[in-house]
């Protein structure tokens, strides 16, 4: 479902200052580099100026710090903005506004003695909802959802298709769950007895708290005792891992492959970039970042930004890199001293 609206509108619903013509048709967002007559793009990196001269879009939505422009079609309408992306997340909102639909429940889909359903509630085809299980209201389960007994589900969260939640996992309101997730699995916990490895018990439980999304194939355990916690508007991104216990902050951003093992305790706004690890026990404090790929094997403090492997601080990880670029030039010097030194033996 698309909508329509004029570039005179946008500019007015975005705040933006307009430069062109503020009477053209925008149906549909693309980006800068295919953008066509009815769609609006946007600019937010000097990298991508190279598609502006030849862009075919109604409107471009430009962020100021790209400063004065000049090579522009006449017929693209700038919209100059303080957050390019910003404006283009309400663009995207007022273009592609959701279906409402009013709440029903497949034929196919199961429910257990004594669920217990808010007003307009969906639930989709051979999915399951178990016993003792509650669901707010305008809660969405997709089809071959799997909803363990005794869940609680706020009020508008979503669960994608093939979500997997299991039993005693509570959900905030307006969270988003993709498809292939499995929530309160149980940790992977073990003793080495008699030769072999008996499992511990899993008897925790795992909270998501309100305004959290949780990306595709991502796996958060429960807690072993006690519970795993997700902080209220945290975003975590496909193929993500988090262990039993671990405790994670508000407004945090985890991005894809991340690995978080068992106890961590995870500040409010900490980013996680692509493929850190993190082992278990430790504490990042608030605001911190950690880099791409980095190993994490001490506590961070809160604010710090942290990168490689292990992971350091980036001052000292920046340094060392620099040293370690003068190393081949260190040792010319160092052979030739080494021969001067032989030569003087010699002597």
């Amino acid at each position: 479902m698309t909508s329509s609206l004029t570039v005179g509108q946008l500019a007015e619903r975005l705040g933006a200052e307009l430069v062109g013509k503020p009477d053209g048709t925008i149906e549909r967002a693309a980006p800068l580099e295919t953008a066509s007559e009815g769609e609006v793009s946007f600019l937010a990196r000097r990298k991508y100026l190279r598609y502006l001269g030849a862009t075919r879009a109604t409107a471009v939505i430009v962020d100021r710090e790209m400063g004065r422009l000049e090579d522009f079609p006449q017929s693209t309408a700038l919209l100059w903005v303080d957050d390019a992306h910003a404006a283009l997340a309400e663009t995207l909102t007022l273009l592609y506004p959701q279906a409402p639909r009013d709440g029903e429940i497949a034929p196919s889909a199961m429910l257990g003695p004594g669920v217990e359903l808010g007003e307009g509630v969906i639930i989709g085809h051979h999915a399951v909802v178990a016993a003792g299980t509650r669901l707010g209201d305008r809660v969405r389960v997709g089809a071959n959802c799997v909803v363990g007994e005794r869940c609680e589900i706020g009020a508008d969260t979503e669960l994608k298709d093939l979500v997997c939640l299991y039993p005693d996992t509570v959900i905030g309101a307006r969270c988003i769950v993709h498809s292939g997730a499995r929530i309160g699995v149980d940790g992977f916990g073990y003793v080495f007895q008699d030769n072999r490895h008996r499992k511990i018990p899993q008897v925790g439980r795992c909270v998501v708290e309100d305004d959290v999304e949780i990306g595709a194939n991502t796996c958060i355990d429960r807690g072993s005792v006690g519970e795993t916690r997700i902080g209220a508007g945290t975003k975590i991104d496909n193929l993500v891992h988090i262990a039993h216990n671990v405790r994670i902050g508000r407004q945090c951003i985890i991005v894809a492959q991340v690995g978080i093992a068992g106890s961590t305790t995870v500040g409010d706004g900490v980013a996680l970039a692509g493929q850190v690890g993190i082992i278990g026990h430790l504490d990042v404090g608030d605001g911190a970042k950690v880099a791409a790929q980095a190993g994490v094997s001490h506590d961070i403090p809160a604010g710090e930004t942290w990168f490689g492997y292990p992971a350091r601080p980036l001052t000292k990880v920046m340094r060392a890199s620099a040293a370690f670029l003068k190393l081949p030039e260190l040792i010319r010097r160092v052979r030739r001293i080494e021969k001067k030194l032989e030569v003087d033996d010699d002597s």
